[in-house]
């Protein structure tokens, strides 16, 4: 496998190709810049890499190696020495169900080893593309695109101009090893409650008191904040004491029916706790994820796909790029970085689970032959 990594300004546009570019397989690029947005970008990445597919997402924020860039574009590209990929693309349609199913579906061969999925982080629903993806058995990760902190439109690119409401999937396939490394770092506080009214996405009631009325208790100060101070106070809920958590971000609040929406499903029944910062536990789970994502073979060389949540961006601060350190350190410098800060992550919780909506992790997967 042969990596090669570059970046694009608008002062003075993409570096210098790599050699192989003519002949590489993969383009991935991540972008926060507007310019990702229009078929100019598309037709020039398609001129500088007339063979590879191109695939990529808005973010909010771009990762390049240790380091996190804003209102630009970074792209790596890779070449394949024995083993291959296809691209598959599906357009968000009012009301049409089973995506992540038709999207697998388009990928299945015998030889499929792992899919990576980078979605529209606002039009999509994160906990029913996943449960759709999982119905093909296959080890699934990815992300939701983001749009750094606005919150107003996200775009994927899938082998044409980038388009709000679309989800692309890689299918790697033959000698590729791919793993995934998936974890937190949150802190529980308070007491376990249920969540007793809720539909989707948004919670009516935790523990038969307004959800919203819960969260401004537990804030203080902070609730007047809110929702942009909810981000440091994500929600995490299992399905029963012997399941894994998951992690929920708050997206809004509606003060006129005291209810809450997050970036995921928070099923009704659930059991709930409300979590805090640890920024020594949030840096130290970076290099769980590595630990879990790291090769068989000491200094193989491949590529890291980094998806990590804008909350953990917007709680760290500027000590965020030492999540990265840590990768670099677990992983080698053998092994190529970039990603992409989200909306929303998708993994498993370990190579024999099935792939969950994630918010507030730090989500990583690694390519080796």
């Amino acid at each position: 496998m042969q990596v090669g990594q570059i970046s694009w300004s608008g002062k003075s546009g993409w570096e210098p190709a790599p050699d192989f570019s003519a002949v590489a397989d993969l383009v991935l690029v991540f972008a926060d810049a507007v310019f990702f947005q229009t078929e100019a970008c598309y037709n020039e990445l398609r001129s500088l890499f007339p063979k590879a597919h191109i695939a990529g997402c808005s973010s909010s924020g771009n990762v390049l190696g240790v380091e996190i860039s804003d209102e630009n574009m970074v792209a790596s590209i890779i070449k394949f020495e024995h083993s291959g990929i296809r691209l598959a693309s599906i357009d968000v349609q009012s009301g049409e169900p089973d995506l992540g199913v038709k999207l697998m579906g388009e990928l299945m061969a015998p030889d499929l080893r792992h899919a990576f999925i980078l979605s529209d982080g606002l039009q999509v629903n994160g906990s029913e593309l996943a449960k759709g993806v999982n119905q093909a058995a296959i080890p699934v990760t990815g992300g939701m695109a983001g749009d750094g902190t606005r919150f107003g439109q996200t775009w994927v690119m899938a082998d044409a101009p980038a388009k709000t409401g679309r989800i692309a999937a890689l299918g790697f396939y033959g000698d590729v090893t791919v793993k995934s490394g998936c974890f937190a770092g949150w802190e529980e506080f308070g007491a376990e409650r249920i969540v007793t009214r809720s539909a989707g996405n948004v919670v009516y009631e935790i523990d038969g008191e307004p959800a919203l009325d819960l969260y401004k208790k537990y804030l203080g100060e902070q609730a007047a904040a809110l929702p942009a101070s909810g981000l440091r106070f994500p929600l995490s809920i299992q399905a029963s004491k012997a399941d894994l958590a998951l992690i929920r971000t708050l997206l809004a609040v509606d003060e006129a029916d005291h209810s809450l929406t997050f970036a995921g499903d928070v099923p009704q029944g659930y059991l709930c706790k409300l979590m805090r910062t640890n920024l020594d536990s949030l840096i130290e789970s970076a290099g769980l994820a590595a630990e879990a994502a790291r090769p068989d073979h000491e200094n193989a060389a491949g590529l890291c796909l980094v998806v990590s949540c804008v909350g953990r961006r917007l709680v760290m601060g500027q000590l965020t790029e030492e999540e990265l350190e840590i990768v670099r350190e677990k992983l080698g410098d053998a092994t190529a970085i970039t990603g992409f800060y989200s909306y929303g992550e998708l993994a498993p919780f370990s190579d024999v689970m099935q792939c969950q909506l994630h918010n507030q992790t730090m989500t990583l997967t690694t390519l080796y032959e």
